[in-house]
Order: C-alpha cells, then structure tokens, then sequence
C-alpha cells in the first residue's frame, strides 16, 4: 500500500513563487511506486486548494485563474488519522486521508512554525523542523542569540525593532558606527535575500533601517564581513542522528548574494576555473536555487571544510532542527575565521545539489525525509503531554 503524502507549498510569503518553483521540483521526483502524492497549494490569501492541475507549473502564470479550476480544502483530524476534507463536498467526495505532510513553503508562515501548527494540531507527521525550532531559524534576532549563548561563532551585531528607530536615532547610529561600517541590515523573518540592505555611513545607515522596516518590525544589523568568501552546509536529519553535506562556494555579483543572483537564470556567471557549477534540469525549466553559480564542492581545505561541518551540526542540534536544512556561513579570507550567518530550515530546491555528490538523487532525498518525519512521530508519542485526570470536576 502505498504512503500518501501531501506536499504543501505556496503562501503569503514574498517567496510563494520560490515555494512553487522549488515544491513542483519535489512533485515530480517523489517515487510514485511507492508514494502517492497529493499537491496542496495555500494562496496567498492563507487558502488551501488541491488539484492535477498543481503538477504543471506553467499553471501558475496567473494564479488567480489558477486557484478559480482547484478545489479548497483543509486539514481535519478524525480519531487517529489525518485528512484533506473538501471545502464543498459532492455526493462522491470523500476525505483524502494524508500519511505524511512535506511542507516546502519558503519565509512567513512556511519556515517560521505557522504551518508547522496546523500539522501538529492534526496529528500529521511533517517532514520539516518542529514549531520552535522553525520560529527560531526564521527569526535572525532569536536564532542570533541561541547561537551566541551556546558559543557558536556568528558576526558582531545588535538589533532593534523599526518603530522605535525614529525616537532613538542616535543610539543606534553609534551601536553602527561602534561595530563599525560597512554593516549590513536585515529584516528579521524574511530569506531570499529580500529587504537587505548595507549601509557604509550614517546616512545610508537611516535610510536602511527605514527600508528594511517596510518588511519587518525587528531588524538585525551586523558588521559586514570583508574579504568575504560565502560557504554553504546543508545538514538532514534530526536531533538523534544527522549528518553534514559537501559544501557549496557561491558566487554573486555585489557585496551580499542576492534575490537576482539566486534565482534568476543568468543572475550570476562566474569565470573561476575548476569550479563544478551544478545546472541540473528541473520539471518546466524552473532551476530555482540549482540555478545559482555555485562550487562544488568549495574550493577550501579539507581542515576548513571539517571547521564547517562541524559546526552545521552544531547548529543544526543547537536550533532542535529536524528534515534537510541549510546553513549559510562566512569566512574572513584574511584571518580565515568562519561564522555561522544563517539556517534556512526549508531551503530552496530542498538543497538536493548537496547531496548528489554523496550518492542521493532528488527522489532519495525526498525518501530520506519521510523516513524522518515517521521517525520523529514515533520519539514524539513516547513523550508525556497530558494527565489522566479532570480537575473540573470539583467545580
């Protein structure tokens, strides 16, 4: 019998297309002899549709024509098991009962634990980190001060909520110029590079802070890393047992790599020799995050590339991740110190590029998964979350 897996993508984030490009990657490569799958976009208006449609991405060219041919759904739970029931049931609709969830919805509401709640209040296995451990990756304020309580190298920084910029102007413009610019500004909750900013004087520094606050109200700002060379890790697995990638060098084509760079196709061309840039076809010609210029593996020594590792794995359990994840770092080429920057709990194309060179195609990876998600139900019904007992009797 077949394993049914609902594959959830889409959102209200600003990367609902990046979640589409990279769930419609996952459609098409999950093992249909032994998996079932079942497509589950969310709109952008926080609304749940299923539909064949889904598995074709040139469907998605205007959304709204799109969603008017779907079917609206919602999840339920029904004694022990999970289902899809439909908004509108016909007298030949049945609920789809749902094994395991792969939610692959990039940023807010995907990354952040939102989706993760609905999963957990059904019951349903999921194949990505737990709702903490999501809210805390997509937090780069929360995230930042877990990693630097537990000792793990990360960039000078502090941080402030936007609306309280305008009346304490001047103390932020000296925790920026005490860390020293260049800096670079972030929104807290958003990935993709979207609503980054870098500041090399004060007034850049305002106008910044001010951009940044459009996106979110808590915003990071760091110390800029100079002579800079940008490492990635991806890490799967869970707190019990994970294990480490072959790293990636990226290229760009400014000081920070960007939305361009990473998912436009000719965002960015490197002309470095040796490199083994990664290009693989995906369904419909949609690369997303394969399609960025890239080394693999990177071009550092074998000592750095284990510092790196390492400190994946670190992360990885520190954060209490769980599925595939990846983690940016930094390196100052100068003094070769290494800093974690950030964890992208659902990354785009599911980082799959990392693992081919150790022998897992996209569908392995995807089997992978759902062998954590099933594993992580089973240690979660060991655990105590409730009491035999009803204290309201006695009112």
């Amino acid at each position: 019998m077949k394993i049914r897996v609902a594959v959830i993508f889409g959102g209200e984030s600003c990367e609902h297309e990046i979640s589409c490009i990279s769930a419609n990657q996952a459609l098409h490569a999950l093992n249909k002899d032994k998996y079932e799958v079942v497509p589950v976009y969310v709109s952008k208006e926080r609304e749940f549709y299923t539909g064949e449609l889904l598995f074709d991405l040139s469907n998605y060219r205007d959304l709204n024509v799109l969603t008017s041919k779907l079917k609206k759904v919602y999840f339920i739970k029904n004694g022990n098991k999970s289902y899809l029931r439909f908004d509108k049931k016909g007298m030949f609709t049945k609920d789809i009962e749902i094994d395991v969830a792969m939610p692959i919805m990039h940023g807010t509401n995907g990354e952040d634990g939102t989706i993760q709640g609905v999963l957990e209040m059904v019951k349903l296995p999921y194949t990505t980190s737990n709702v903490g451990s999501s809210a805390v990756g997509q937090d780069k304020v929360m995230m930042k001060q877990i990693l630097e309580s537990s000792n793990i190298n990360i960039c000078s920084w502090f941080w402030l909520y936007g609306f309280e910029f305008k009346d304490n102007k001047d103390i932020y413009i000296e925790k920026a110029n005490k860390l020293g610019y260049p800096v670079i500004i972030k929104p807290a909750n958003l990935g993709s590079s979207i609503g980054i900013e870098i500041a090399h004087n004060d007034n850049e520094f305002i106008s910044s802070i001010i951009e940044c606050s459009k996106y979110d109200t808590k915003i990071a700002v760091e110390k800029l890393v100079e002579d800079l060379l940008e490492i990635n890790c991806s890490v799967l697995g869970n707190r019990y047992n994970c294990k480490a990638s072959v790293l990636e060098e990226v290229f760009k084509n400014d000081e920070i790599l960007s939305f361009d760079d990473k998912y436009q196709p000719n965002g960015s061309k490197s002309k470095l020799s040796g490199s083994k840039k990664l290009n693989s076809k995906i369904p419909n010609g949609s690369k997303g995050m394969a399609s960025t210029s890239r080394c693999v593996p990177a071009r550092i020594s074998e000592e750095l590339t284990s510092e790196i590792q390492s400190m994946a794995i670190d992360t990885f359990k520190v954060l209490g991740s769980s599925g595939v994840v990846r983690i940016d770092f930094m390196i100052n080429q100068t003094t070769n110190e290494v800093f974690v920057n950030e964890i992208n709990s659902i990354p785009g194309s599911l980082a799959n590029y990392l693992w081919t060179p150790l022998g897992y195609s996209f569908s392995d990876l995807l089997e992978e998964l759902i062998k954590i998600a099933i594993d992580n139900k089973r240690y979660s019904e060991k655990m105590i979350y409730s009491f035999d007992t009803n204290i309201l009797k006695n009112f």
